[in-house]
């Protein structure tokens, strides 16, 4: 049998002891917590879920109250407010193994290096897997990319954030394309991150919105936090003489006007072709604000914006044909950063991707998608 496993909790004076048993035999695993020092009221449910990172809080509740987790050798409820000196003991099956599988999912790769990789991002692709997109990821196919450059594959990536998010440094919207950067290795990530955090990263997007815009350009200060009603969503939380709740975070984009392009049919107020450059990495920033100055991004429904059909074109309001853009127009164009090796400045650049183009030149700005 292997020997148990203690792990000491300094900040909150716990000692976790693991106990293997036979796991190989008939599938659980034993696992036993000594609490040193309890927190006054916390319950029994929630502790579990904060110490149990693979195990949700409803899937918890459910071994407690079939009598897999025991305090003191007693069945309790999931109300049950530890105490200090209490031992829990819980009996459960064994985790499925953390795995990003290997998809044949075809990437454009822009540059890599020892340390780096930069994918021009298709539309429809998440970056990482997450609850109910388990495959089909950008690491899917990275992962494959891999084992067919190398014979490696994803563990041998860096990846503090969690097994399910190797290399990642930052992210993109699913229907956002353009250039994401990976991070290779440890130092990687590491001064990448730094860069990140300290607003030495520079991104270029290309983006068009509803409307034609008034100004040629101008900087966009407007904290973001989460929608008050709608879940998954944000919003600009306007001042209110309160300090802001620590859930609400300044978002600063700047912008330029690239083209002002000019209605026809059912879309006579037109569109602009703009350039946006955040200085802040806020969730959804540009869709937000792009939505906050009334001039939100086509084919953001989320956030205001409407697909673009060719019947719109032609004047038909209410008829949706020949589809042009009906997801985000939004394309991360470049990124700006030193490399975390060698430390030179780099920009990477990713092409507009055909519907992108396309909607220009139907627009009225051939010339622009001939030279973005």
């Amino acid at each position: 049998m292997t020997k148990p496993q203690h792990i000491n909790d300094p900040g909150t004076g716990l000692q976790v002891v693991e106990t293997p048993g036979d796991a190989d035999e008939d599938g659980l695993r034993r696992l036993r917590i000594d609490v040193r020092r309890a927190l006054p009221g916390r319950r029994l449910d929630r502790y579990l879920a904060g110490r149990m990172g693979d195990l949700s809080r409803t899937a918890l509740q459910q071994y407690i109250r079939s009598g897999a987790v025991t305090v003191n050798q007693h069945v309790v409820k999931c109300a049950y407010a530890i105490r200090t000196g209490d031992v829990i003991e819980l009996l459960l099956p064994e985790p499925e193994p953390k795995v990003i599988a290997p998809e044949p999912i075809p990437l454009e790769v822009i540059h890599e290096d020892d340390d780096i990789i930069a994918v021009n991002k298709q539309a429809g692709l998440i970056c990482h897997p997450a609850r109910g997109n388990p495959s089909g990821t950008l690491l899917n196919g990275l992962a494959w990319h891999l084992r067919q450059a190398r014979g490696g594959g994803l563990d041998d990536l860096p990846a503090p954030g969690g097994w399910f998010r190797p290399g990642i440094v930052h992210r993109l919207d699913r229907d956002t394309t353009g250039v994401i950067l990976l991070a290779k290795t440890d130092l990687a990530l590491w001064r990448l991150g730094r860069q990140f955090e300290l607003r030495r990263i520079r991104k270029t997007y290309q983006g068009i919105v509803h409307g034609q815009m008034d100004l040629d350009e101008d900087v966009i200060d407007a904290p973001i936090g989460s929608h008050p009603k709608v879940r998954e969503r944000y919003a600009v939380h306007r001042g209110t003489g309160r300090p802001i709740p620590g859930v609400v975070k300044p978002a600063v984009t700047r912008y330029r006007v690239r083209a002002r392009l000019a209605g026809a049919g059912a879309v006579a107020a037109g569109f602009t072709c703009v350039e946006m450059y955040p200085k802040t990495g806020r969730t959804h920033q540009l869709r937000v604000h792009m939505s906050y100055i009334g001039h939100p991004i086509v084919g953001d429904p989320a956030y205001g914006g409407g697909p673009l059909y060719r019947s719109q074109l032609e004047g038909l309001a209410d008829v949706a044909e020949g589809p042009i853009l009906t997801r985000q127009a939004l394309h991360a164009r470049a990124i700006e950063f030193q490399h975390p090796r060698t430390l030179k400045d780099m920009r990477l650049e990713a092409p507009l991707p055909g519907d992108f183009r396309e909607a220009l030149r139907l627009l009225g700005g051939a010339e622009l998608a001939d030279t973005l």
